[in-house]
């Protein structure tokens, strides 16, 4: 995936919602729906995204509109922490 984000451009601009899932034992309760936490731009929701302990970020995720190939419309926490990467060299 590196040589695709070097060649492909993110609008770190667009709207994004940063969703966090309930927990039972800091693990996901698959029967209740996620909530909203923050919304902003693409690029506010991965920085709140990343200040998020390592160990709780497993329970977020990033809605924004898809732009592919590398964003899609529902980010994990794994694509999500791929992305702050190549973000902190702009």
């Amino acid at each position: 995936m590196g040589d695709v984000v070097g060649d492909s451009k993110v609008d770190f601009g667009v709207l994004a919602v940063l969703h966090k899932w309930p927990s039972l034992a800091n693990q996901r309760r698959t029967d209740r729906a996620s909530y909203q936490v923050i919304e902003g731009t693409l690029d506010e929701c991965i920085s709140a995204f990343m200040a998020k302990p390592a160990a709780t970020r497993h329970l977020y995720e990033i809605r924004t509109i898809a732009q592919p190939p590398l964003v899609t419309d529902i980010l994990s926490p794994e694509h999500i922490t791929e992305l702050a990467r190549p973000r902190e060299f702009l």
